[in-house]
């Protein structure tokens, strides 16, 4: 009875642990149902998917109340049971379907039977019952010990579950379908909210297991709109059940300045801007926005530099589609194509086919060119001297769309490019289009072309003398034609920049002259006024007002005299400009006012073309002293470098175009008494008594003691504008309208050393610097060019010429541009006179 008694309480305590490990996990399933449904889908899947070739092996899994542990071998097969006798595993071997069946289906009615039953068999063998109360006691006890290791009942309850889910899924995949629909329904019924464990509601929360923190603040529903348009009202949007969401109270800029002083974090208080609330920054938020600020990456813990790992191999390994070995039947003839190729060489044989060599020799034999010889036959002489290439003739360019006769409009030429065709009459070669295209309504009213029959006679003389042998052509590229110049940056220093501007005049600036000192500068326009500048400051100090246009001035290269040259109309005005030294002044007026005595008497051609006199009273006060009287429009005035000698140039004068002047005497002379050509410039030699007289198309020099000429320098261009000689006199600039430079060497030819071909448009003035190796050159492309022109003393050694700079600032009026240029005596810079009224200094 002790025994039975014994054997009673370890079954009845058995039973508890059981039935309260089934409500407790009954409980977990419904909490975590949702969480589950992913999982048992899983274990369908798995088994429905499972291919898995076992060879046999059958694997059960046993389901009890207590915690089991299994026995396997070194291949992972089942032996036995853990914790059981030998008798028992044998036992349970023999029908473990059966067993786990039962156990799965296990409820406390099943309990009271089995406890039933155990009553009725009280009066078996003692042993067995024994041994069957030492078991159950030790499962007993198993079971509280890893309960209380776990802390946790529900860990122990759901490991023993999931082999039964296991089992019976494997066993039956329409049981497990069933029971997936079961916890779906649980799962929903979950989460309208049910009763846990400690008897609470608790809310099913579907962002439980997912990140939120990237997802935006969903409180306000107004979208993304401008939050500016809330400004003037008490909310700032609304909630869910579309309610107002308040703005919160805003303090004034005390409450701000007070909260900055005492609240610790509001330096990291921001403001969200959706719903009006302020938040704190947490340190991984300031974290991270430091290290965007720092364009770095936001994620602390990436390597940037992390070795390359090579994940797919670059050798590609040739791999067999199918390795079954060839058939029996691949290794015998066929006949079918023995036949076929007894017809292809019997086809070959008598010439029916050809190979593809021959095929292709056919093709180039049609596809070369044929020749035929014009004169003679090809058996002739030239056919024994083997010329089989003779020069092909040439062929035109294909016709363009602008060659149409009713071409596009956008090829049709407007005005801007008409001129511009038009203007390159001289130089064809430059123009886009060798004709201008022209528009008709039909090919009716196309006229027939002008220069039809001339351009066929050249085409068949250009057929006809073409040479009939194949010359060898020099290969010669354009750096060998250019001379290797040196670099400009080793030829400083040279005017590079514009640094003032001189404005005052309302007119054309025709001329400009500089002091010998540097220190001031004059110039004439066409408002009949002369004005003289400050050269440092481009401050006007005086103005000095004529009767007529003003071509030209030219202040004396003398440093002891203070005198102006000025061409008004067909008087020669000779002005004390009254700056500088006030005794250079005084010396001046004092040598002008006294009259010198005339010896002889001038003749009757002189008097009729040149009067002197002496300035009345209201030109005195502004500065003239003398004024020469010409009976034609003065042109040109240069000076002589003693500054005794004046030269007038009056293009209409004829014979007495050109008419030297000298100051101390007060007399004049008419050097040419017949005129070989309309004078354009005159220029004295700065060495030698030389002068140089340049008419439209050619420059003489006279020999001014000998009285004779010396020399004629051909220039070959259409007509002459101005003339430069350089400081040592072995050298002569000339500028043409036809965009010509010329330089003459006077001890190697008549004809130009050099011919320069800089400017887009008419040439107007060159002018030599006097110390440093420049020359510059003015155009009516509004530009001036500076260039390096190098004198040497070896004789056998040419002249270096070298452009530099183009300086082009001045503004285009009325198709001119840049008048006149002229050097500064001292330093490197140039002056400009322009049709935009102003006078420019670059240095």
């Amino acid at each position: 009875m002790a025994k039975k008694s014994n054997k009673r309480k370890a079954t009845e305590e058995k039973k508890e642990i059981v039935v309260k490990s089934k409500e407790e996990f009954s409980d977990e399933a419904e909490d975590s149902s949702a969480n589950e449904e992913e999982d048992l889908l899983q274990k369908v899947n798995e088994v429905d998917g499972d291919s898995t070739d076992d060879e046999g092996i059958e694997q059960n899994y046993h389901s009890d109340d207590s915690v089991l542990e299994f026995e396997s071998d070194d291949e992972g097969n089942f032996t036995g049971i853990k914790g059981k006798e030998a008798g028992e595993g044998e036992e349970d071997d023999e029908d473990v379907e059966g067993d786990s069946d039962e156990e799965d289906s296990i409820d406390e009615a099943d309990i009271e039977d089995i406890s039933g039953e155990e009553e009725e068999e009280e009066d078996a063998d003692d042993e067995e019952n024994e041994a069957e109360q030492e078991d159950s006691e030790d499962e007993v006890e198993n079971l509280k010990e890893k309960a209380k290791d776990n802390g946790d009942e529900q860990v122990v309850k759901k490991k023993e579950k999931k082999p039964k889910t296991l089992n019976s899924n494997q066993a039956n995949p329409a049981k497990a379908l069933e029971d997936f629909n079961n916890e779906l329904n649980k799962g929903d019924k979950n989460k309208k909210g049910i009763k846990t464990q400690n008897n609470s509601t608790k809310q099913y929360n579907e962002y439980e297991n997912s990140d939120t923190s990237d997802e935006e603040d969903i409180r306000n529903t107004v979208g993304n709109i401008p939050m500016h348009w809330y400004d003037e009202y008490k909310h700032i949007g609304y909630d869910w059940d579309a309610k107002k969401i308040i703005k919160p109270p805003k303090g004034d800029q005390i409450d701000d300045f007070l909260r900055k002083i005492e609240d610790p974090n509001f330096w990291r208080t921001v403001k969200d801007p959706q719903t009006g609330q302020e938040v704190v920054l947490t340190d991984a938020d300031i974290e991270l926005i430091k290290r965007i600020n720092s364009a770095r990456i936001p994620n602390p813990e990436h390597n940037e530099y992390e070795p390359w790992i090579e994940w797919f191999t670059s050798e590609v390994e040739k791999m067999p589609i199918k390795n079954v070995p060839d058939h029996k039947r691949s290794f015998l003839p066929s006949v079918s194509e023995k036949k076929k190729i007894g017809r292809m060489v019997h086809a070959l044989k008598m010439g029916w086919m050809k190979t593809m060599e021959e095929v292709e020799k056919e093709k180039q034999a049609k596809r070369g060119p044929k020749f035929y010889m014009l004169w003679e036959t090809d058996t002739s002489r030239e056919q024994m001297r083997r010329i089989h290439d003779p020069v092909s003739a040439p062929k035109r360019d294909l016709p363009g769309h602008a060659e149409s006769y009713n071409p596009p409009p956008e090829y049709l030429f407007d005005e801007k490019e008409q001129k511009e065709w038009l203007k390159l009459k001289d130089e064809p070669h430059k123009r886009k289009l060798h004709f201008m295209p022209q528009k008709y309504r039909s090919l009716r009213e196309v006229p027939a072309y002008p220069r039809y029959l001339r351009e066929r006679f050249l085409r068949c003389l250009d057929l006809y003398l073409c040479p009939r042998t194949r010359r060898v052509k020099l290969n010669i590229d354009a750096e060998y034609l250019i001379p290797k110049l040196p670099s400009p940056k080793d030829l400083q220093p040279f005017p590079t920049v514009e640094s003032l501007i001189y404005k005052g005049h309302t007119d054309l600036v025709r001329s400009v002259s500089v002091e010998p000192k540097g220190e001031y500068m004059v110039s004439g326009s066409d408002d009949k006024t002369v004005k003289i500048w400050e050269i440092a400051t481009g401050r006007c100090i005086r103005t000095i007002e004529t009767d007529d246009v003003v071509r030209c001035v030219a202040w004396c290269p003398n440093a002891k005299l203070s005198i102006i040259a000025v061409a008004s109309g067909n008087r020669l005005l000779l002005i004390n400009p009254k700056v500088g030294d006030k005794m250079l002044v005084k010396k001046t007026d004092d040598l002008l006012a006294e009259a010198p005595q005339i010896d002889s008497l001038e003749s009757e051609r002189i008097k009729t073309a040149v009067q002197w006199a002496t300035a009345d009273a209201a030109e005195q006060e502004k500065g003239v002293r003398l004024v020469i009287t010409h009976f034609k429009p003065i042109r040109q005035v240069t000076w002589h470098g003693r500054g005794d000698y004046i030269a007038s140039v009056m293009p209409e004068g004829a014979n007495r175009s050109a008419i030297i002047h000298q100051l101390s005497k007060r007399r004049s002379q008419i050097p040419f008494a017949k005129s070989k050509g309309l004078i354009q410039c005159v220029l004295f030699h700065p060495i030698k008594p030389c002068l140089f007289v340049a008419t439209q198309h050619n420059v003489r020099i006279y020999d001014l003691v000998k009285q004779e000429l010396i020399k004629k320098l051909l220039t070959n261009s259409k007509w002459i504008s101005g003339m430069s000689i350089h400081p040592k006199g072995d050298n002569l600039l000339v500028s043409t309208y036809d965009k010509k430079i010329l330089w003459f060497d006077l001890d190697l030819s008549t004809k130009p050393y050099q011919t320069m071909r800089l400017h887009k448009n008419a040439v107007r003035s060159v002018a030599f610097h006097l110390r440093y190796p420049l020359f510059a050159s003015a155009s009516d492309d509004q530009s001036v060019i500076v260039s390096h022109g190098m004198v040497y003393n070896d004789l056998l050694q040419n002249p270096l010429i070298v452009p530099l700079k183009k300086l082009q600032t001045h503004d285009k009026v009325e198709e001119f541009g840049v008048l006149d240029v002229c050097w500064h005596p001292v330093q490197p810079w140039v002056f400009s006179t322009g049709a935009d009224q102003t006078i420019r200094l670059y240095t």
